[in-house]
Formats: structure tokens, C-alpha cells, sequence
């Protein structure tokens, strides 16, 4: 039976009883539906991980002793920076779990022309916030101890000012060239997908020439998510630790 993982935002230290905070505690007692002395892995993104046991569950209270520390990672020896174009519900919600699932270290939500979601500020920090809490599971799910960073949903103009990795990849349908003709980074890439609609000329060429290489993606039309986990498994399988 596989042991459950539990991320928690709080402190951790070997033979402390951590009280957890109420969403962690609501998830463990609700979602995970552990009872005492059952046996788990918590992390708290700091590196490493905790076995520990459940002292106590109830409505007020949920409580874990924990035992001792692991050094623990599975983080790919490539890193991986995406600049995600926001798309609609679910959709973002898939691209973002899978995402870090299949090791990404950083995760921009971006804003593009043609995106057909419109954020206010409040409504960003809401999304951003949503998309975190997918983050931290899938890393329970996945066994990663160390969340990849999510930033707050950016303007893509913004994004291209960010300090990115040299290797950097755009998407464009109809290009000839493709992953394998692209020369192999080292230890970073920064890919950029592009929304529902497509990017705008205008932004390719902005995209071009701050140093982005526009690659082909095969013969097929493929949804923004789609694209998002194909390409990022296709860097890991060329250059990162999937065989």
C-alpha cells in the first residue's frame, strides 16, 4: 500500500508534535481520511522529507509526530522555466498539475493576445492561489519534495524581462525545426506555450528577439495543455531524466 504524502506550510524538526493549520489539517482528516497511528511523509518544500505518524485526529485538532528526516530528491538535472498562456477552468488546472509532475522548476502564467481569459489583480491572486494548492498536490502525488515556483499570472511583455534561462523555446506551427535539431541546453530551458489562439505575429517577433527559438511541433493542432505536457515530457526524455 502506498504510503500518503502531506505538503505542509509550517516548521519541521525531528520528534516534534507539529499541530497542523486548518486547510492541512481538513485535507488529512478529510481528503486523505487518515486515522491514528497511521503512517505518513510530510514535506514542507525545504528539502527533504519527514516520515510521521498520526498522534491525534479529531474536529479541533490534528496532530503528527514526526520521525526522522530523509534526504530525499527526485529534481531533474534540467530545469525547466514555462511560461504557461492562461487558459480556460480545468484546462489551466491540468496543464499546471502535469507540469510539475513531469518536473518543471518554474511555473509563469502568462497574458497574451489572444488569451480569452481576462484577469483583474484580485481575481490573479485568487488564481494564483488555486494554482498553488494544485501544485503542492501534485507533488504529494508525485513524490517531489521541492515545489517548482509559481509565479503571479504576468503580462507576457513583463515575462521577457524576466532574467530566463539562454535556451529559450517558443512553439509556432508549420516551423521545419524541432526539438531534436535544437541544440541541447545546459542545465536550463525556458519554453513558452502559446494560447488557444495562437500567439500574434507581433509576438513572436517580440519573442524572437529577446532570444527565443520558434520550433515546429509536429504535424498535429494540439490544445495549449497538450502542448504544455508533450513538450515539456519530450525536453525530459532529450535532455532531462526520463529514458
Amino acid at each position: 500500500m502506498r504510503i500518503s504524502r502531506l505538503f505542509v506550510d509550517q516548521l519541521l524538526a525531528e520528534g516534534a508534535m507539529l499541530t497542523l493549520e486548518p486547510e492541512a489539517a481538513h485535507y488529512l482528516r478529510n481528503v486523505l481520511r487518515l486515522k491514528k497511528g497511521f503512517q505518513l511523509i510530510v514535506f514542507n518544500g525545504e528539502g527533504g522529507e519527514y516520515s510521521a505518524t498520526v498522534s491525534e485526529v479529531h474536529r479541533k485538532a490534528v496532530v503528527l509526530h514526526l520521525g526522522s528526516w530523509q534526504d530525499v530528491s527526485i529534481e531533474s538535472p534540467l530545469s525547466i522555466e514555462l511560461g504557461l498562456s492562461v487558459s480556460r477552468g480545468e484546462r489551466m488546472d491540468v496543464a499546471i498539475q502535469k507540469a510539475t509532475e513531469l518536473g518543471v522548476s518554474t511555473i509563469t502564467p502568462v497574458l497574451t493576445q489572444h488569451c480569452v481569459v481576462k484577469l483583474t489583480e484580485e481575481r490573479r491572486l485568487q488564481r494564483h492561489q488555486h494554482w498553488q494548492n494544485i501544485v503542492y498536490r501534485a507533488c504529494e502525488q508525485c513524490g517531489r519534495n521541492t515545489p517548482p515556483h509559481l509565479n503571479i499570472t504576468t503580462d507576457l511583455a513583463q515575462w521577457f524581462n524576466n532574467d530566463l534561462a539562454v535556451s529559450r523555446i517558443i512553439f509556432e506551427p508549420g516551423k521545419a525545426d524541432t526539438l531534436k535539431t535544437f541544440t541541447q541546453p545546459n542545465k536550463a530551458v525556458a519554453v513558452l506555450i502559446g494560447p488557444e489562439g495562437g500567439f500574434s505575429e507581433q509576438e513572436v517577433k517580440d519573442a524572437e528577439q529577446t532570444g527565443f527559438t520558434a520550433l515546429g511541433f509536429g504535424p498535429r493542432v494540439v490544445r495549449n495543455e497538450t502542448a504544455a505536457i508533450a513538450s515539456i515530457a519530450a525536453m525530459q526524455v532529450l535532455w532531462g531524466d526520463m529514458a
